[in-house]
This record gives structure tokens, sequence and C-alpha cells, in this order.
């Protein structure tokens, strides 16, 4: 596909935060975008102040008539669309260029010299850690979050290097064509989409064989790469790792060269670990270690991906995008790590009813660490209900005694009813869209 033949580019499900990346990319390059989502969100509200006209009722009848001319238009959509889509099925029935979103980005990087993140946990940061540090390298990145760096999902840089998350969700990953890539992680999920776990891992294998130049993986995957790891002997190895004032400090040993002194200041060894990867993987691109160095210690994070919403002496609230049992065990070690004798509220909404069913025990498992939990009914994205498995049948397997079923209505109302200092709202639904209410009336009770 010759892109820059393409005039108008149409998104179903452009308020996704994958696809309103390439929505932002398509816009800085001079495309007229348009797109579907199903609600109004800060993201489609920022899409729509660079030009993007967007509406929100599914019909054919809302596509702007010039995107309504097959030989200009390419559409794309999100794998979460139900192929009962209207517009979908438009487009589909009557010859116009259909892509997924991992085929477009792609043919975005196909002749890009690319670097792709995978991994089921990790992607998000480690991607915008990477990208971050490639940024004085003019890459351009897509990711899956919000840096806030740069406020976007979106770091635009030129078109000889790219920085993408490869997403396992759909096998989509494998449309990709990297050069270098790494794999964070290989726990079972989307098992809705693969059936057994094997299947997933297999997928990976496919991945990791596309790679054409170096492939760096967490050390103790079953997968042959460089490797990386904290305190343990690989590849790339840190170590001397030290906490000051809530800020790692660390040395790290590559192949060739030692680093001494490093700031990192997103907590929780999990993002140590991702800051790791990233930095192996632009170490084999070839950024020098000291500018590497320089980007870790002015990177401030993902929204969503333990985000600080307050951090007061009084109370600690905080934002996690975490819906999987070994992120929400990764959270919760976070803030343990932060503030050890600190009671600790969690708010959890649950995503997906086959993830909650596959996971249940796993779940009840790791949200019975915290001191309280606050749950939420499930969220159900792209699923249809399945019978017994609901927000209650997971709150009645939990060993914690503290623990309540709430609502969108009642959450602030449950949250200011506690005396926990550390407050964590966690999940991949909407309830980031709770949290600023929330912040809100802790900000009054606490006179902050």
């Amino acid at each position: 596909m010759n892109l820059n033949k393409i005039h108008n580019v149409y998104f179903i499900g452009v308020g996704g935060i994958g696809m309103s990346a390439i929505a932002r990319y398509f816009c800085a390059n001079g495309k007229i975008v348009a797109g579907y989502d199903k609600v109004d969100t800060p993201i489609t509200n920022s899409l729509k102040k660079i030009g993007v006209q967007i509406h929100f009722d599914d019909a054919v009848k809302n596509i702007p008539l010039s995107f309504l001319d097959k030989e200009k238009t390419v559409v794309v959509y999100t794998p979460a669309v139900s192929d009962k889509h209207n517009e979908l099925t438009y487009f589909k029935n009557n010859g116009f260029v259909v892509l997924k979103r991992a085929e477009i980005l792609g043919e975005i990087t196909r002749n890009s010299f690319c670097l792709g993140v995978a991994g089921t946990h990790g992607k998000t940061t480690t991607s915008s850690i990477l990208g971050h540090i490639m940024q004085p390298v003019k890459a351009t990145s897509f990711l899956g979050g919000m840096a806030e760096n740069y406020n976007s999902n979106l770091i635009l840089g030129g078109d000889e290097v790219s920085v993408v998350e490869a997403d396992e969700f759909d096998r989509s990953f494998l449309k990709l064509s990297p050069n270098i890539a790494c794999i964070t992680s290989m726990d079972a999920d989307h098992l809705d989409i693969y059936g057994e776990a094997d299947a997933l891992e297999q997928s990976f294998r496919e991945f990791a064989n596309k790679v054409t130049d170096t492939l760096i993986v967490a050390k103790g995957l079953p997968i042959e790469g460089l490797t990386y790891a904290v305190n343990e002997e690989a590849d790339y190895m840190a170590f001397n790792v030290k906490i000051n004032d809530g800020v790692y400090v660390f040395s790290i040993k590559t192949p060739t060269s030692l680093l001494e002194n490093i700031e990192f200041y997103l907590p929780g060894k999990h993002n140590l670990l991702n800051a790791i990867a990233a930095l192996a993987m632009a170490d084999v691109y070839g950024v020098p270690l000291e500018v590497i160095k320089q980007q870790l210690k002015t990177f401030k994070g993902v929204q969503r991906r333990f985000s600080y919403k307050l951090k007061t002496k009084s109370v600690v609230l905080i934002d996690d995008y975490a819906h999987h049992p070994t992120e929400i065990n990764a959270v919760e070690e976070s803030i343990r790590e932060m503030y050890p004798t600190e009671k600790v509220l969690a708010v959890f909404q649950p995503h997906l009813f086959s993830r909650t069913q596959d996971f249940s025990s796993d779940f009840s498992k790791a949200l019975s660490k915290f001191d309280e939990v606050l749950m939420l009914d499930i969220y159900p994205a792209r699923e249809l209900p399945i019978k017994g498995v609901t927000s209650s049948w997971l709150l009645d397997k939990m060993s914690l005694e503290n623990k309540k079923l709430t609502t969108k209505q009642k959450i602030v109302q449950d949250v200011l009813k506690s005396d926990a200092k550390i407050i964590v709202m966690i999940g991949a639904g909407d309830i980031g869209l709770l949290v600023n209410d929330v912040k809100i009336k802790l900000e009054q009770k606490y006179k902050i």
C-alpha cells in the first residue's frame, strides 16, 4: 500500500487508545481524518480539537460524504468492534480498503526501522519509556497510553525509526515487521481469543520469528534472546538498586559496558524491569548510554500506570490500568514498597466476563492482599454476560473481610467513608473516568 496516495482515513473506534494514536499520526501528515466511537471522552475531544470529525451514533448516514469515495478512503477498525457494526458492514460490503488497527500500523512502520514491544504486561510503560529514550533520534512512537512527558499517545518524529506496542490480542502483533523487539512477559491472558495458554505462547514464538535483528526477553521466558533482569545474571542486569526519596538509583551491566547511578522515578520492580527492557532496546539500536541515562531520569510516566492523582501527608490517590491478576499483584507490591505501614483501599472494576471467569482464583488472591476492597460491576467491553460470572461472585471468593460491592453512583461516598490513607483505583474499563470525582471530594475532605 502506498500511504502517500491515501487522502481520507476513517476510523471505527477512533477513541481507542491505540486507534487515536494512529489518527493523530495521519492528521499530522496532512490526511483528512474522521470516525465513529460509541462515547464522547477526553480522547475524542482532543481529536476534535485537531480537526477530526467524530460522531457517536452507528449509522451510515453519519459518515461524511467525502469518505464515501472508496478510491480515496481507507477504513481502519479496532477488533473490539462488533462484526454487526452498521458502518463497518457497509464499508466491507462496498469494496473499500478495510484494515484492522494492527494492519495499518504494519503498513506505516514497514519502511521504517521498527522497535516493537510485546508482552502480556508492561507493553505500554516499556514502549513509552523507549519512545522517550528514542525521541532525541527522531523516532515516531505509537503508544497504548498517554505519556506524561508529551500528554499524548503519539511521539511524532521522522519516518526512519518507529516504536510500536506489539499487541498479542487477536494476534495483532503478527502484522508487524520489527527489526528489534522485546518480550516482557507471557502470562496467560486473552483466553477468549486463544483458548489455551499454549496457543498464546505459540503466537509469541511466531512473533519472535518475525524479528529480523535482535530479540530481547525478560529472563526466565521460554524464548531465546538477549536477557534482562534485576539482581540476577543476565545480558542486561540491574544491580546495586536503592530507593532514595522514592526514586530508584541503580547500576546496569550491558554486554559491553557498565553504567552507574541511573535514576528512575516510577515505583515498583515491574517498572524497573520495564526501564531495563527499554534501555536494552535503545542500546542495541545504538543510542549512547549517557543519552539513555538522561532520558530515564526525565521520564515522567504514563497516565493510568501508577499515576499519582493526590500525594499528600494526609491521603494518597493512585490511578492504575491493572486488569490482570499479575498486574494487580505488581501494583500492590509497589504500594507496599513505597508505603509499608499504611492502610490501603483498592477500588477495582473487573474487565471482561471471560477474563474474570478464567482468572477468578488469581483475582481473589491478588485483591485479598489489600486492606480494604470496593468492587464495581464487571466492565463488559466487547462481551456479553456469562451466567454466574459477576462481581458479587468474585467478591465471595476473596478471603479479605473488609470488602464491599459499590456502584458508579456510590463510589465517591464509599471511598470517603474509608480511613485508608492510600487509595488505588484499578481497572481497564471506565473506572478511569471516575477518578477525578473521587479526587475532588478527597481534596474537600482533607482540605487540600
